[in-house]
């Protein structure tokens, strides 16, 4: 039987879950890697090859797929991403190679959207510091900031952003955005203003980043992108790591620059424990959770599996491919 390998920790050693079922129902054999935290891609390229022997396909987290990988892995058919992001994955090798790479893209956003939400009210209410502060037995009654009437910024209006979008708008926020194609009759109907980054930066009491990582945008968040950020404003980040510079932010953030910072997402993860971002009492952390909560995490394992199905049927999985230069030449 041609193997999978479900690497998502969130996914190991669930047999009877809805996508495990599915792959097994559509006659593939399941593998879970040999160590528990394979998918965070901290081991070396031969760790990656090694538990990819012999397997069609993978439900993938953050591992890294570079061209040695995909070379020493000649039977690898899908590289099915549970999310949205595929930036640890070398799209132009695996497309020469005939290796079709998908995402997740209708099963996370709210998830995520959810998250942007808790570090944006655990920063400005001042959530995570008055729990802290009231475990040492201190009482200490410090006004905190609202939301209502604030302009939340949004840099990227795709599936996340819009999710994040009406939810701020829910709460009384206004809401602006920075997006190179836009979904216009989106934008009409939530009367979102379209701007320019900087003027994003200048308008925003709270800037938060719902954009890919790639060549263009990774370390766009640097110290100029600091500096034009409006004085006492707030950074959310639940997008990818690669966007900040965090020896930009830090002092950014010390100088009383910016009020705040929720981030989700790191340059290097885990994070190290010598990161200064550890002792600042403005920012409030998370270990990469945004898209991952019980029902989102279901609901990825299973679009990953029908991915994985539907190519291995020689179905083309609508908006779900990465490199949709493969459709026409597709064959499992």
């Amino acid at each position: 039987m041609p193997t999978v390998l479900i690497a998502p920790e969130a996914f190991l050693d669930k047999p009877e879950a809805p996508y495990a079922r599915t792959l097994t129902d559509a006659g593939f054999d399941i593998r879970y890697p040999k160590n528990p935290t394979f998918t965070r891609g901290l081991g070396p390229e031969e760790e990656t090859i090694a538990e990819l022997q012999d397997c069609v396909a993978i439900i993938a987290g953050g591992e890294y797929f570079t061209p040695r990988v995909l070379d020493a892995c000649p039977k690898l058919r899908v590289i099915a991403r549970a999310g949205v992001g595929f930036d640890r994955v070398n799209v132009p090798a695996a497309t020469e190679r005939k290796i079709a790479v998908t995402i997740t893209p209708t099963s996370n956003h709210e998830a995520v959207a959810e998250l942007m939400l808790a570090l944006l009210l655990g920063v400005t209410k001042s959530v995570a510091l008055n729990d802290r502060t009231m475990r040492t037995g201190a009482w200490i009654q410090k006004l905190t900031a609202p939301i209502r009437g604030r302009t939340v910024g949004l840099i990227g209006l795709g599936r996340i952003g819009k999710s994040t979008a009406v939810r701020c708008a829910a709460l009384g926020m206004r809401v602006i955005a920075h997006e190179q194609f836009p979904d216009r009759e989106f934008v009409a109907k939530h009367n979102i203003p379209l701007v320019e980054l900087d003027e994003l930066l200048t308008q925003s009491d709270f800037v938060s980043l719902h954009c890919p990582l790639n060549d263009a945008t990774r370390g766009m968040c640097n110290a100029a992108f600091f500096a034009k950020m409006k004085p006492g404003s707030v950074l959310i980040n639940t997008a990818r790591g690669g966007l900040v510079v965090e020896d930009d932010l830090i002092p950014a953030l010390k100088s009383g620059h910016l009020s705040g910072a929720g981030l989700d997402v790191f340059q290097q993860e885990p994070l190290p424990p010598t990161s200064p971002l550890l002792q600042l009492d403005n920012v409030v952390l998370c270990p990469h959770l945004g898209g991952t909560d019980t029902r989102s995490s279901e609901d990825m394992g299973i679009e990953c599996a029908h991915n994985i199905v539907k190519l291995s049927r020689n179905e083309w999985p609508e908006g779900a491919v990465v490199n949709a230069d493969l459709r026409a030449s597709w064959k499992w």
